[in-house]
């Protein structure tokens, strides 16, 4: 009998797609077809979900991150049952933690994101320790057509940003349940005053820049430092700063190091036509050999024993950057799990971003996070 065709729905873009090429095997081996569907960044992969399962048509299986399962249960399927304590072992432990909502596992981890300084070795001695001081350099080797920082302004690369840089200044952004934000703080005025420092050596239209965007300018060299997740290493290896960048811990704030961090994950619908065919999938996904052709792609992979095996093969180069990768997951700033975050998210970076575009002023801008903000925590979002 002929097993019906899978559905599924996953985040694109350099970091991602090299996985998908692989389900051709998965086809092979289980005498299936599998339908792919690609979303370019997270914003759209997220309306997909909402509109296609709101809509009644959904698919069999997501791509999706752990800050966002929270809001879309109603759709999936809880995996306690499908995976065995040995086969979730290999996982690493913060990465199930994440995936799981009260003890339920929700979806099962991909990666472990956690975001590292790239700057240029032909340009920069040495890495800056801290914001001020990447400020400073970045200010003495910003000129006509060249810059010395690019940073996204844009939708979760500014989030991500304001987030770490308030965590960096001592404050954690949110309540846990619900999570009203408190922006309008000290350690908020000082995470805009940087964003908007920035702004002066980074080129003017990264102010609409989304993580895709940096990446492709800094691996132009048209800047000399930027920060990246571990998924962008191999393109920056093969772009026109191959061989003159390297790697080093986020720099310190007023209090602390702070990262913005998370784990992309893949998650199984209530509605999936062929469930144990939809859990294969799922598996080979998330098995050691799918995780260690990410890992070599250079993302930070979920499973321990793929880790293992890509720092054996490492180069000198590329050993150095598991260290430092291992080193950052310590300073990790995660945000809340609640089904209300995804919007109160949204009222963050859109108030930063206006902010960075001259729309509203600090102050506005602060206040503004703080007060609809509250609203979306609490399930009042217009």
């Amino acid at each position: 009998m002929t097993r019906p065709k899978l559905r599924i729905l996953v985040v694109g873009g350099p970091m991602y797609d090299g996985l998908y090429s692989s389900i051709q095997e998965f086809e092979r081996q289980e005498g299936a077809q599998v339908e792919i569907t690609r979303s370019d960044n997270h914003p759209d992969l997220n309306q997909r979900i909402h509109d296609s399962f709101s809509g009644g048509q959904g698919f069999d299986l997501i791509s999706t991150h752990s800050k966002f399962v929270p809001a879309q249960t109603q759709w999936l399927s809880p995996l306690d049952h499908d995976f065995s304590s040995a086969e979730l072992a290999h996982f690493n432990p913060t990465t199930l933690e994440l995936a799981r909502i009260n003890g339920t596992l929700w979806s099962v981890p991909r990666n472990l994101d956690a975001k590292l300084l790239h700057y240029r070795t032909d340009l920069v001695s040495g890495p800056p320790t801290t914001w001020d001081e990447l400020l400073r350099l970045g200010q003495t080797l910003t000129r006509e057509g060249q810059y010395g920082f690019v940073f996204p302004g844009y939708s979760s690369g500014i989030f991500g940003h304001f987030f770490e840089l308030c965590g960096s200044a001592g404050h954690y952004l949110y309540d846990q349940d619900p999570p009203v934000p408190h922006a309008d703080t000290e350690a908020g005025r000082w995470a805009l005053e940087m964003l908007g420092a920035w702004k002066t050596i980074s080129p003017p239209e990264s102010v609409d820049f989304e993580f895709d965007r940096v990446a492709a300018f800094f691996g132009s060299g048209r800047a000399a430092m930027t920060t990246d997740w571990p998924g962008s290493f191999n393109g920056y290896q093969a772009s026109e700063i191959g061989g003159r960048f390297a790697l080093a811990l986020y720099p310190l704030g007023p209090a602390r190091r702070a990262t913005y961090s998370g784990s992309h994950t893949f998650a199984l619908s209530r509605t999936a036509a062929d469930r144990p065919l939809a859990v294969a999938l799922l598996k080979f996904l998330t098995s050691r050999e799918s995780q260690l052709l990410e890992a070599r792609r250079g993302t930070l992979p979920a499973r321990l024993d793929a880790l293992e095996q890509a720092r054996l093969e490492a180069e000198p180069f590329e050993a150095r950057r598991w260290e430092l990768l291992k080193e950052a997951t310590q300073y990790s700033w995660i945000p809340p799990k609640h089904p209300d975050y995804p919007a109160v998210e949204a009222i963050v970076w859109q108030n930063v971003h206006a902010f960075l575009k001259g729309q509203k002023s600090a102050p506005e801008a602060l206040r503004a996070i703080d007060t609809l903000g509250a609203a979306a925590a609490r399930g009042r979002a217009g």
